[in-house]
């Protein structure tokens, strides 16, 4: 049985997410604010679901904490739907972004996806690929899911990690923001996923480079997408 953590002050809506979760089979653990959130993840939960406006620490703090202990995915849950609040969101480390109100269907489906994807691909990738890939100083371990740069340990996303790898096993081809939303979302793309797709190749290359404006891995290939060297 899976454990997926959920994080909101609201207990009627941790309620209602532990009872639809429990329904389809999964344990969950419930956390009263974004403190507790951090203070209770560790490498048994398998997801986490956060609300953004907590006391004490809010959703994105505690995603950015929580980053640091564990690669798990992690689903955001807010009423905030501008594109500059889900950039901070991507930013602080989490994998997808679901807006209040929503329905069982909405949330399930995005829980039972940001699962499928974190471990079945970890099952392909182990099976797949048995070498590391090294890239003029970036290292990636594809048996541990490791990243280096010149030999220092880059802490990445699961989504990051798997844009990362799909274009490190296909360099100097061109992926578009469709190719790769389709590839790793495994969800058909509309435009505004290209916003998604911005904010992970920016936080990419804010992990990745020396000077991102300037990149020396993932290039720009203006009009059609993006490709490592």
């Amino acid at each position: 049985m899976q454990n997926i953590l959920i994080a909101d002050d609201n207990k009627e809506i941790r309620e209602i997410v532990c009872v639809l979760l429990n329904s389809e089979g999964y344990n969950v653990i419930e956390a009263v604010d974004g403190e507790d959130a951090v203070i209770k993840v560790d490498d048994t939960i398998d997801l986490i679901i956060l609300d953004v406006m907590m006391p004490i620490k809010s959703g994105f703090k505690a995603c950015v904490e929580i980053r640091e202990k564990t690669k798990a995915p992690i689903l955001l849950l807010t009423a905030k739907t501008q594109d500059s609040d889900k950039y901070i969101g991507f930013s602080s480390g989490c994998d997808d972004y679901l807006s209040k109100p929503f329905s069982y269907t909405e949330l399930v489906s995005r829980v039972k996806a940001l699962l499928r994807r974190y471990y079945v691909y970890k099952g392909k990738e182990t099976v797949s690929f048995s070498k590391d890939i090294n890239i003029d100083g970036l290292i990636i371990k594809t048996t541990s899911n490791e990243v280096l740069v010149d030999d220092k340990e880059i802490v990445l996303t699961e989504t990051e990690y798997k844009i990362l790898l799909l274009m490190a096993h296909n360099p100097k081809k061109v992926f578009s923001a469709q190719n790769l939303y389709e590839s790793v979302w495994e969800e058909p793309y509309f435009y505004s996923c290209n916003n998604t797709i911005m904010v992970h190749i920016r936080n990419l290359r804010r992990k990745l480079e020396k000077n991102p404006q300037e990149p020396k891995y993932i290039k720009t290939v203006w009009g059609k997408g993006y490709r490592i060297e």
